[in-house]
Formats: structure tokens, sequence, C-alpha cells
């Protein structure tokens, strides 16, 4: 398969524990789990593409640890084209995460050999990144190497700036969309400068966000909204996307098999609303199942309707 997309980005191993609730500050809880599985946010959303029948290819760094060979085994599985994935450094990146009974997460992410993916590496391959029809990136790697991707990038950019990390201003403004959560928004709007920048009221209004983003220059914005769905904004007006009633177990990287499946479906030239409503219904599949990329669903799966 030739691949429509190119994902510049980061893989983890995932260290995942449950536990009743989340500990306060300074308290100790007893857990239970402590699996390792693949993730990282770069692999997350390839594979969450890939398995939605996308041509995928991958950009990114491992290391010379036992536990590059699990970060990588469902991006294999699942078809992903790993010609421009090398080994760099000691440690493959990791991720600690804690699952409460609710479903909601709380992630530390070590970058690893994540960090070496820097405009050099990126240089490296910008072959694979100029074929692509469209570009994916996140905020797991170095910004220089978000930066170069996006001057090699000929096709489509789409950025998920997760985390916010401090990115050239015309770098993040190629992004059609620009794709991130609630918090996610609040944080580029500071970046940006915008009127609301660090109004703490500001994660509550979603349309005033994604209305200031595109007063800030972005072609199109994906606000990702958890429950709520999302919500599509362009300049010819705001749309919201539900998302099926489903009872979640685990909401590790629900946003990233959005971000998969929406980036999947524009490959295949569905209009942005149309891929956003297909997203929402992959996101909702997730949740219900445990973990990252093994809780994903194919292509043949049936999907929660909306």
């Amino acid at each position: 398969m030739i691949p429509r997309i190119t994902v510049v980005g980061s893989i983890h191993a995932d260290l995942s524990m449950w536990v009743k609730q989340h500990p306060q500050p300074g308290e100790t809880v007893i857990g239970t789990g402590g699996t390792i599985s693949p993730g990282g946010k770069g692999a997350n959303q390839a594979v969450a593409a890939a398995l939605q029948g996308a041509g995928v290819a991958f950009v990114g760094a491992i290391g010379n640890d036992p536990h590059a060979l699990s970060a990588t085994a469902l991006m294999v599985d699942a078809g992903v084209m790993m010609m421009g994935v090398e080994k760099r450094g000691d440690s493959t990146g990791l991720a600690v995460i804690t699952v409460a009974e609710d479903g909601e997460n709380t992630i530390v992410v070590l970058p690893g050999a994540n960090a070496w993916v820097t405009e050099s590496y990126v240089k490296l391959h910008a072959d694979i990144i100029r074929n692509a029809e469209i570009v994916l990136l996140q905020g797991e790697i170095p910004a220089s190497g978000i930066e170069a991707a996006v001057r090699h990038a000929t096709g489509r950019v789409v950025i998920n700036l997760a985390p916010v990390i401090p990115v050239a201003r015309e770098t993040l403004l190629r992004a059609d969309p620009l794709l991130a959560n609630e918090h996610e928004a609040a944080r580029i709007l500071e970046l940006f400068d915008t009127p609301s920048a660090g109004d703490p009221n500001i994660v509550n209004d979603p349309e005033t966000m994604a209305k200031e983003l595109l007063g800030a220059g972005f072609s199109s914005v994906v606000l990702t909204l958890g429950p709520n769905g999302a919500l599509v904004a362009t300049p010819d007006g705001l749309q919201h996307v539900p998302t099926p009633a489903v009872t979640p177990v685990d909401t590790t990287g629900a946003g990233d098999a959005f971000t998969g499946a929406l980036v999947a479906r524009l490959s295949e030239g569905d209009t942005l609303l149309d891929a956003a409503k297909h997203a929402c219904r992959v996101a909702a599949y997730t949740v219900t199942g445990y973990g990252a990329q093994s809780s994903y669903p194919t292509a043949q799966d049936p999907l929660p309707e909306l």
C-alpha cells in the first residue's frame, strides 16, 4: 500500500496501572496492573489511521532497549510502514499511566529516544514527508522536529499540539486542521497571545476558543470535548458533532484514536465535518476497551451509532 499519510511523532512503551481513584498530592494508593503496552501519541494515531484502512508511514525513534520491540509491535501488525524509524540512544520513550474507576487517566511521559526527533533527524527522512498527501504531527517530539517536518511537507498538514509546547507561529498556522482538547486549546491561545489568553473561564467556552483560534489565522480547528463530542470550526461557521453514548472503562488514547480516524477519512476525501463524525464513533468504541492501541477498532468492526 502506498502511504498517503506520514506521521512524524512519538513512540512510547506505556506502563499502565489501575486505581480506585487518583491519589491526592502526598497520598499513596494501591493499584493493579503494571502492564507494558505500545503507546505514544504519534504511534497511537498512526495505528488508528492504519486500522481504518489508510496507508501510513512513520518517522520517529526508538531506543536500544527491550521496550523497543513491544512499543512497535502493534504498529507493525497494523501495517504502518516503518522505514522512517531508527534506533537512537539507550531508552525508548516511556509513559506512566494511571487509570481510575471512572475511566479517567493521568499520564507522565519520559521522552527517551523521542528527544532525538529533531530537525536533523527529520531531514534524514524528508522524502517520506514530501511524498505524503497528509503530514500529521503532535507535541511529543522537539519543536525543531515539528518545524522541520512542516517545512518539508508539500501536502496537507494536520497538527495535534499535545502536549502544548512552544512552536513557531508560522509552523502552527500551516495546520488544517489544528486539533486540540479544551485545555490544549487554552494553552495555544496563550502562545498566540489572543484576547482571552489566560482567562481561567475560557476552557468552559469551546466556541469562543475556536473562534479566537480562527481569528489568529488557523484555516480550520477541531476541538475534542470528551463525552460532549467535538467542535468543528471553519471560516464557514461552527458545527458541533455528538459522540455516541457509551460506558467508558479507559479513556487512554481516545483522543489519538479520534485524530487517527479523522486523518484516515480526510485521506479518502471526506469533508472535515464528515471525518469528525466518523472519528467520534471510533473514539467512543475505544473507551469501551482497555489500553490505547489495543482498544482501537479496524475498519470492519461495528462502531457505536450516534
